[in-house]
């Protein structure tokens, strides 16, 4: 067990601080005295990074965290830490830990019995979500999918029946590819595109999923991929029925579907009350 209280002690801290997507505006005033206070500011890129700073006229000290090194710079910042400094980690645009990286540092400062502070502020996956006219919630957001394509058709093949509003990113040389296969396994749903958010060319395209690829003869930016939950009743595989109900939860578990979904899938297989499913399974387990 782990209990944080943020402010309660004046000890030095982790700090996550949102950065904006695109639109230098966007950035909070809390963001901007947390990275005025602390006294190291990590980032994925130091020459994307210091561009912001500039703009804000903020001068400190800045430590390259990013994919290939955040074992070994993860280490020393919290070593940094540990001897009483403040330090922020930024991501190139939005909020660490969301498809940037930042979750490997946060769970070696809790463990290490440091504060985690998050500073809340740009996110293109809730931003693409408010204004794309689709169902707000609940969602799952899914990030980026595989870059192979076999893979990815696999984890599309996975989250066919998902009965929640899905959120994805996309890069524009696969977006493509990506949305054809979508479109293959998905059939005709409701979905938007939205792209460049905040910036000058922000661009959001609603309709079916089936017509994205006729409209976008090439797509540019960053881009956030909203399609809507599964409204078809899902045709259950009689195999899964003879399973016992360990069984068929693990099956779902398998798939990549959290505990408390697959217990809520079995439930809807089944035609049981949820809670029913819950109490044998953890009976048994």
């Amino acid at each position: 067990m782990n209990i944080q209280k943020s402010f309660k002690k004046e000890n030095s801290k982790l700090y996550l601080v949102a950065t904006p997507i695109g639109n230098l505006g966007d950035m909070t005033l809390r963001g901007l005295e947390t990275l005025k206070m602390v006294d190291y500011i990590a980032c994925e890129d130091t020459r994307v990074t210091i561009k912001l700073l500039n703009y804000y006229e903020i001068k400190k000290p800045l430590i390259s965290y990013h994919e290939h090194n955040k074992y070994e710079a993860g280490i020393g910042i919290i070593n940094k830490i540990l001897e009483g400094k403040n330090v922020a980690l930024v991501s190139d645009a939005g909020t660490p830990c969301i498809s940037d990286p930042g979750y490997e540092i946060v769970c070696l400062a809790i463990e290490k019995d440091i504060d985690v502070v998050p500073i809340p502020g740009a996110s293109a996956l809730i931003s693409g979500l408010i204004c794309s006219g689709i169902m707000p919630h609940p969602f799952t957001f899914f990030g980026f999918l595989d870059h192979k394509k076999s893979s990815k058709r696999k984890q599309i093949e996975e989250i066919k029946y998902h009965p929640y509003t899905m959120i994805f990113y996309e890069s524009p040389h696969r977006f493509k590819e990506t949305i054809s296969i979508m479109s293959e396994i998905f059939g005709e749903r409701k979905c938007a595109i939205v792209r460049e958010i905040t910036k000058r060319y922000e661009e959001v395209y609603r309709g079916l999923i089936n017509d994205v690829n006729s409209y976008y003869e090439e797509i540019k930016g960053e881009i956030v991929i909203i399609v809507e939950a599964n409204t078809h009743p899902q045709e259950i595989d009689d195999s899964l029925l003879e399973m016992d109900v360990v069984e068929h939860v693990n099956y779902y578990l398998e798939i990549g579907m959290s505990k408390n979904d697959a217990i809520r899938r079995v439930a809807l297989d089944r035609k049981v009350a949820k809670r029913d499913i819950y109490n044998v399974y953890h009976q048994q387990n």
